[in-house]
């Protein structure tokens, strides 16, 4: 069966980038606007205002910035989908980028985040770890494992070179996560009860960033208010 939920990821995505440049006719203060649609700052995280890890995932720096990543998720997202199924592929996409958002909490505590380069790193590192494992069918050895090598060594190469301003912390975080995933779920295999339990998962994720959002929107409204 065909699926197309990467689609929509990359539909919200689109959105809220589309609305922080109609916000721009409104506020010049572009560090503002960020906030405002949810970028992840340490100290703003640590004051209170935990689901910025949430929401940094669907925030992009302009439509260059926008555009690499939708590519990607666009390509990576339709194997990955197409593979393991909508429901562990939004366990991934999600896990993933929140773990890549918990790195850079750690390490770039006093810098701005956004992008969903965390959840991608996430997809590649799932597809690469596929590659080791030994019910992975031959078929699908040209997507994963060391055919991915290059992708990956040209990334993190390109992350560490000076001026890039280019976050290592949620590259490396989503893609060690990934490749957790991707070496102990197998593609095929699991029963009835563990399937049940990724659509749970799934929703329960799904739900957190819904939350993560009114949250975020609740604590705009009070700023505005205040």
């Amino acid at each position: 069966m065909t699926r197309y939920t990467y689609y929509y990821l990359i539909l919200v995505n689109v959105l809220v980038l589309f609305f922080m440049e109609i916000t721009k006719f409104f506020i010049s203060n572009e560090v503002l606007i960020y906030m405002l649609y949810g970028a992840q700052y340490g100290p703003v995280v640590s004051s209170g205002e935990w689901y910025r890890i949430a929401t940094a995932m669907f925030v992009h720096g302009g439509f260059i910035h926008i555009a690499f990543n939708m590519y990607a998720l666009f390509y990576l997202g339709r194997i990955v989908e197409s593979v393991y199924g909508t429901d562990k592929f939004l366990n991934f996409y999600f896990i993933t980028g929140l773990v890549g958002n918990l790195a850079t909490h750690l390490f770039y505590y006093d810098s701005f985040s956004v992008g969903a380069s965390g959840a991608i790193f996430g997809l590649v590192g799932v597809l690469f770890a596929a590659g080791f494992r030994k019910d992975t069918p031959y078929m699908l050895k040209p997507l994963t494992g060391t055919a991915l090598l290059p992708i990956v060594i040209v990334n993190l190469v390109l992350g560490f070179m000076p001026g890039t301003n280019i976050n290592n912390a949620a590259h490396i975080g989503g893609f060690l996560s990934g490749m957790l995933l991707g070496y102990l779920v197998p593609i095929y295999g699991y029963s009835i009860k563990f399937n049940r339990l990724w659509k749970i998962s799934k929703w329960g994720l799904v739900g957190f960033e819904v939350l993560a959002f009114v949250l975020l929107l609740i604590t705009d409204l009070k700023n505005w208010l205040r």
